[in-house]
């Protein structure tokens, strides 16, 4: 293990702090402060591990992060040595250090009576050491299988295929809809959270390998899918589940309504220096996020930056306690109350707050909402309760209620893959659809989740494809559909 006593001797967390609010909000850059990296606190935080003799963050974690073992390299100033076994189970910590959750951290031995190690900023702060002194370069196969593999978006789970497969020798092309490769962590993550040179980075190292990357293709327009799957030998469907799901109120057809995802790829473009026609700013508005999670989180941090007059986030149920609740204990990952860097810039958060009515000026646009206080019915369900609505001002409307599946019109009319009740693309344990030699994994196959989830499913997907090509595989398969489903 790491040092014997370390979590005796710290028994708090320590991570960099994040750069003043006036500051930050002047740019697009990382929240982080870059000038805050200590190594010194770095190695005490990773001593702090205990090298359980069960080592819960395991659990945690669907990739199966060899967690204590980086911990003590880190703590020997063995980076090299830590980024080899970083990059055995995880193909992008760049990704999952920056904008994981890290339920890793919640299953930590340590947290039943102390705050959890920093799995997470130890995890980033590796990766970032390997980029600087050169210690990710390309692995080229040894040989090559001839067989060819079409991987249909190019998220998290599409990278993750790709890359094995590439490795295992396999000509692998990735198709991206969008002008650049990384789907939402592109276009759906901004660049406070993840600039994008961390993805185009790692895209270098990928073409290096023999990856072919082909953007501005969408597939079921530009290319059916059936003749994308007579072009190769096995096809992976990494569509993520861009299906937003709506507020079908009164007044929802007025103008300044808009779905989350498509404010969300506007601001990534202008943060790229594209022009971006008729773009939906904040600029000046009185803006109001629907929807408390991680994507409304981004609609915040966006909406500041813009120059939003004001920004409010209504959220339909009870207010998360701030300690985990005894429903869910430990080792679970508990639903708590959280303040993201985009909520400590400004705003209000009001919770109970049901949405009856989008109400409208004169020229047919937005001009307020009227909530009214949550109630919780016998039955479970939620409704507005008669007699306290009120009217928030509002120029400008963001639903970031979540996502209800993949886009699967197109599939389905030009492919035998069958769909789940759910609308989700079904699936065997092994990744495969009902169409024999196309496979799914990520968000397409399991509904909207987490980055980690969606890099384990496609490194699972990437071993069954490739024992599907050629009859046998070494590659690593964390999880299986069903376990995957189960732990959803």
């Amino acid at each position: 293990m790491a040092d014997p006593r370390g979590f005796l001797k710290v028994r708090e967390r320590e991570v960099p702090a994040y750069r003043p609010v006036p500051v930050r909000l002047r740019d697009w850059s990382e929240v982080k402060d870059e000038l805050g990296r200590d190594e010194v606190v770095l190695k005490r935080q990773a001593g702090r591990c205990m090298d359980c003799g069960i080592p819960f963050c395991h659990q945690g974690c669907p990739l199966g992060n060899l967690i204590p073992e980086w911990n003590d390299l880190v703590w020997r100033d063995q980076y090299a040595d830590a980024i080899e076994r970083l990059h055995a189970t995880n193909n992008f910590p760049e990704f999952t250090g920056r904008i994981c959750p890290a339920p890793c951290e919640t299953s930590c031995v340590l947290g039943i009576n102390q705050p959890a190690v920093t799995i997470k900023n130890v995890e980033v702060e590796i990766i970032e050491h390997a980029f600087e002194d050169g210690n990710v370069t390309p692995h080229i196969a040894q040989r090559h299988t001839g067989k060819t593999v079409a991987v249909v978006g190019s998220g998290p789970a599409g990278l993750a295929a790709a890359q094995q497969l590439t490795r295992a020798g396999h000509t692998v092309a990735v198709y991206e809809k969008d002008d650049r490769v990384g789907g939402l962590l592109r276009y759906g993550v901004p660049d406070f959270k993840m600039e994008k040179h961390v993805i185009d980075r790692r895209i270098v190292q990928m073409e290096r390998e023999g990856t072919r990357f082909r953007t501005g293709i969408s597939i079921g327009t530009d290319i059916t899918w059936d003749d994308l799957r007579a072009r190769y030998d096995a096809v992976l469907i990494a569509t993520g589940a861009p299906v937003e799901r709506d507020l079908p109120m009164p007044g929802r057809e007025l103008d300044g309504i808009h779905f989350a995802m498509p404010y969300l790829h506007q601001g990534n473009q202008a943060a790229a220096g594209d022009e971006v026609p008729d773009q939906i700013t904040a600029d000046g508005k009185h803006v109001i996020v629907i929807g408390g999670g991680d994507t409304g989180s981004d609609c915040i941090g966006t909406a500041l930056r813009q120059g939003a007059a004001t920004v409010t986030t209504l959220a339909i149920g009870k207010k998360p306690p701030v300690d985990r609740p005894d429903s869910q204990p430990w080792p679970t990952d508990p639903r708590v109350f959280e303040v993201s860097s985009s909520h400590e810039e400004g705003g209000t958060r009001e919770y109970l707050a049901s949405t009856v009515e989008f109400v409208g000026d004169e020229n047919g646009h937005v001009r307020s909402l009227k909530v009214a206080v949550t109630q919780y019915n016998a039955d479970g369900s939620r409704t507005p309760t008669p007699g306290t609505e009120r009217e928030i001002p509002a120029d400008l409307v963001l639903i970031a209620m979540g996502f209800t599946g993949p886009e699967v019109t197109n599939l389905q009319a030009q492919s035998q893959v069958a769909l789940t009740s759910r609308a989700q693309i079904e699936r065997a344990d092994n990744f495969a659809t009902t169409q024999e030699g196309v496979f799914v994994a990520g968000d397409a196959g399991r509904g909207a989740s987490l980055v980690v989830w969606a890099i384990a499913e496609g490194r699972a997907a990437a071993a069954a494809i490739d024992e599907y090509l050629t009859g046998s595989t070494e590659l690593p398969a964390p999880v299986t559909a069903h376990t995957s489903a189960l732990r959803a």
